[in-house]
């Protein structure tokens, strides 16, 4: 049971880390500390006098703002702690039976290639690629965790026998694969501080067309920078990335009522992973009209990261029950119940 619990307490520190992520991102803070992995060439913010001069002596370009930096620093300090927590859980598998040792090296890997992207943050000062990369490295991170769980606990499975359709498992992974590319396409807009280049529904405002610039947009290598912080591209580029988020946005939310539609009717067993599915989308879409309608609410904007990994993670379970529905069915009819009849 403490495995358990440890691997619980690491999924919902993932959520943690990545709400506190996109709060730092959100909040120009993801250069608060100009060096990786201390402050200032401190393990903390520097605060004192002697601290803070030593600190402008080494980083003399840099402006020190203590509020930014401590965002920073907690973000690390949290993003740490879970490592040392995935490091433990991986150790632990490798002496266990019931779990996949693969997947838990596999996402030890994943927080080490993460914490380089962190730095790689920081050193290429915010490039929109790595920037974008590290958001889908938390989402990736927490979708492993949850695999893990689910796999640990046998919670992928129903407790009737249940079977779903071939066109139904290609469905739920077309919605797994549009929500993923919707992710990136956020991470992209916020990755290159695109949110603020439409202000109006259901498009932009004025004569937007002209100004459609989709080879720019998507050069995911973008010409050296001294810095990217607060984006480099023109108008035109950024808000066709924006354009292109709406769009995706609409193309998700087309499939997955799809989905959500073709699971209501398809088994009463599974009823209730629509209806979560359905009210995370409703969620997601009020909080996307909300950044626009409020012009990016910083709370509402974090709220808008969190519902998407909730989202992402409540698609994926519902595209794991739908593909070892069959598996569990087959068990289910094979195995004597407590009369020694088959169920």
């Amino acid at each position: 049971m403490r495995f358990i619990y440890l691997v619980r307490s690491s999924i919902a520190l993932t959520l943690i880390v990545i709400v506190l992520g996109a709060y730092t991102r959100l909040s120009d803070a993801g250069l608060g500390c100009p060096d990786w992995p201390g402050c200032y060439g401190h393990l903390t913010v520097p605060n004192d006098s002697h601290e803070v001069a030593r600190a402008q002596r080494l980083f003399p370009e840099a402006h020190i703002e203590p509020h930014k930096a401590w965002l920073e620093m907690i973000h690390r300090y949290v993003a740490g702690v879970l490592g040392m927590m995935i490091f433990a859980i991986t150790a632990l598998s490798i002496r266990r039976h019931d779990v996949s040792k693969t997947l838990s090296v596999l996402i030890s890997v994943v927080v080490i290639f993460q914490a380089m992207l962190g730095m790689w943050t920081v050193t290429m000062k915010l490039n929109p690629l790595v920037v974008m990369g590290h958001l889908l490295g938390g989402f990736t991170l927490l979708c492993l965790l949850c695999l893990f769980y689910w796999q640990l606990t046998r919670a992928y499975t129903f407790h009737a026998p249940v079977s779903f359709t071939p066109s139904l498992k290609w469905l739920s992974i077309a919605a797994m694969v549009c929500v993923v590319v919707q992710i990136a396409l956020g991470g992209w807009t916020s990755a290159n501080y695109a949110a603020f280049m439409c202000s109006e529904l259901p498009f932009c405002e004025g004569s937007w067309t002209r100004f459609l610039n989709f080879k720019e947009a998507f050069t995911l290598v973008q010409p050296p920078r001294e810095s990217y912080e607060f984006g480099t591209l023109d108008y035109g580029a950024r808000m066709t990335i924006h354009f292109t988020h709406r769009i995706g946005a609409l193309v998700v939310c087309a499939i997955l009522l799809a989905l959500i539609t073709a699971i209501y009717r398809h088994s009463l067993h599974a009823r209730k992973l629509g209806l979560v599915v359905a009210g995370l989308l409703v969620t997601q879409i009020a909080l996307g009209i909300s950044n626009v309608l409020f012009s990016l609410p910083l709370l509402t904007a974090v709220a808008h990261n969190l519902v998407a990994a909730l989202l992402l993670v409540s698609v994926l379970y519902t595209m794991m029950i739908i593909w070892r529905a069959d598996h569990f069915a087959d068990k289910a009819q094979a195995a004597p119940n407590s009369r020694g009849e088959l169920l």
